[in-house]
């Protein structure tokens, strides 16, 4: 799914207005496949791209390092226990009700009260206490040293801040009044499945954003919005929250070929990757050979070459080495289709000249994968995937879903193969990692781990230790595990791609691949 932005508001039964009528708008459009759902903070559902509009936290995740944000400034006990932090006494909600240290307590405790649904986010487990220290500092209290606990506070979600004023009984878990954040936009209408717009927050402490509405269309993927962007109705795109799109390569090439628009790449953010259930005992997934035969059998050079044409970089591991403690000697494996047969010849799945699919004790080598159905690069990868698996002897049934479908796949283990990615510069790896022992996230694919119930102890030790060494070596051990196993079968390494025009300055990005600073955008 991409985010579209156009030069005009474009709202169910309006006239669209093209590009070029438009130079000098401080009004912008972006189509999205998805509808922004939900947009409370403290839960899931919601569109992570426009939530980072609306909502803010103590702190920030930026190449230098962790920065002020609602917080002015912290200190951190010598235990690596307490964290004081001192808040900007002048900012307000979008209800105007005051950002203080009672708001902050208030929708800590509220994230807190619900923490079962948070168990990827390791800090849940970690906060023991939060309290307010006078009007305008807080101490959030850990049971033990967590190291990423200022990286987990500066996320898009859950430890931001909603009004007070917007909770239901002082809670936020089962729903809430309003979406009334400290950000540099406001949620002013939202129509299910057909749009939403927000406005320019003229409070905001930062300064008031140049651009003064944007709202969210939803629009199919694919020639749907290709051709809205050709007509001008639609004029900005770029990755989305779950890393899929709504336009391929070749249409983004014909837009900027025309000269109307520019394309802008962040660096790295990602590995694309397909994840293995080896928890499947019924599945020859579970079986590493089974899983080392397909890494081999992928071709990620021509998938980077003819699918993403360059955009994205051929992968080897889980993580690129611009992630942090991810500079890790680990085996390589290349394309090597003959290397592919011979592991599964010795692993004894045999092939017979009357049938092109290997069998062991009279069980076909056959697993379904499941990509998003609104990404049509996944499609494309998986299409290519089955041919190159045929190749080998396996046979490879797609299944396109919806995102949220194949998330409870994930979550539930109902699967041999899917495709996934990591979280992103800004989250890893510590939050990939600890996403290994989450049942909501990789629990079921890293269940056939041997020693697993050890491999998660490690993962544990590596996320409260203090000596930086001894973590250092936690997760190379932690890496070469998974990468020796072939959990994670990388393909690429992917970024955030934008489409703008010409004129649309101020176009960056943050370490989160999640979201888009739009506060910092202008028409020149």
């Amino acid at each position: 799914m991409f985010f579209m932005l156009a030069a005009i508001t474009i709202l169910a039964g309006c006239t669209s207005t093209k590009v070029e009528d438009n130079k000098n708008t401080d009004e912008l459009v972006y189509a999205t496949v998805k509808d922004i759902n939900d947009m409370n903070p403290h839960l899931y559902p919601g569109s992570m791209s426009a939530q980072g509009m609306v909502y803010e936290s103590l702190v920030e995740n930026t190449e230098e390092g962790i920065k002020p944000l609602l917080a002015e400034s912290w200190e951190i006990s010598e235990d690596g226990t307490e964290y004081t932090f001192h808040l900007r006494k002048d900012v307000t909600f979008h209800d105007g009700e005051h950002f203080n240290a009672k708001a902050v307590k208030q929708n800590f405790e509220a994230v807190q009260n619900n923490k079962e649904k948070h168990a990827w986010i390791k800090l849940s487990d970690k906060i023991k206490s939060i309290e307010e220290v006078d009007e305008y500092t807080v101490k959030l209290t850990l049971f033990e040293v967590y190291y990423p606990t200022l990286v987990e506070l500066s996320m898009t979600r859950p430890y931001v801040f909603l009004s007070p004023n917007d909770f239901k009984n002082g809670e936020t878990k089962d729903g809430v009044n309003g979406f009334h954040g400290t950000g540099p936009f406001k949620l002013t209408e939202h129509k299910v499945d057909q749009y939403a717009v927000f406005e320019a927050n003229e409070d905001y402490w930062a300064g008031v954003p140049k651009i003064k509405k944007i709202t969210a269309k939803v629009l199919p993927a694919g020639e749907t919005t290709l051709l809205a962007m050709q007509k001008g109705e639609v004029n900005f795109a770029f990755t989305d929250d779950r890393g899929a799109d709504s336009i391929n390569i070749e249409g983004i090439n014909q837009l900027v070929q025309a000269g109307d628009y520019q394309l802008t790449r962040s660096k790295q953010m990602n590995t694309k990757m397909i994840v293995a259930n080896s928890g499947k005992s019924e599945s020859p997934a579970s079986e590493k050979n089974v899983r080392e035969a397909i890494w081999y059998a992928i071709d990620r050079e021509t998938i980077s070459r003819d699918i993403f044409e360059g955009a994205e970089t051929v992968a080897n591991s889980l993580f690129s080495i611009n992630v942090n403690y991810a500079d890790v000697s680990l085996k390589e494996r290349n394309y090597d289709i003959a290397r592919a047969k011979e592991i599964l010849e010795n692993a004894g799945w045999t092939i017979s000249s009357q049938d092109s699919v290997r069998e062991k004790g009279g069980k076909k080598l056959e697993m379904k994968l499941y990509y998003d159905s609104n990404s049509p690069s996944q499609k494309a990868q998986a299409e290519f995937i089955q041919g190159s698996l045929k190749e080998v002897g396996i046979n490879l049934e797609l299944n396109g879903e919806e995102s949220t479908s194949i998330a409870n796949r994930r979550a539930t283990g109902d699967y041999d193969l899917l495709f996934n990615q990591t979280w992103g510069l800004a989250y890893d790896p510590q939050s990939t990692v600890a996403a290994f022992t989450s049942e909501a996230s990789y629990l079921h694919a890293t269940k056939g781990i041997p020693d697993a119930e050890q491999f998660y102890k490690k993962i544990e030790e590596t996320l409260t230790t203090i000596d930086e060494e001894k973590r250092k070596l936690l997760y190379e051990d932690i890496l070469k595990t998974v990468h020796d196993e072939a959990i994670f079968i990388p393909i690429t390494n992917g970024n955030v791609t934008v489409v703008a025009p010409k004129n649309l300055k101020g176009i960056s990005f943050k370490q989160t691949q999640y979201e888009l600073p739009f506060e910092k955008m202008y028409f020149e």
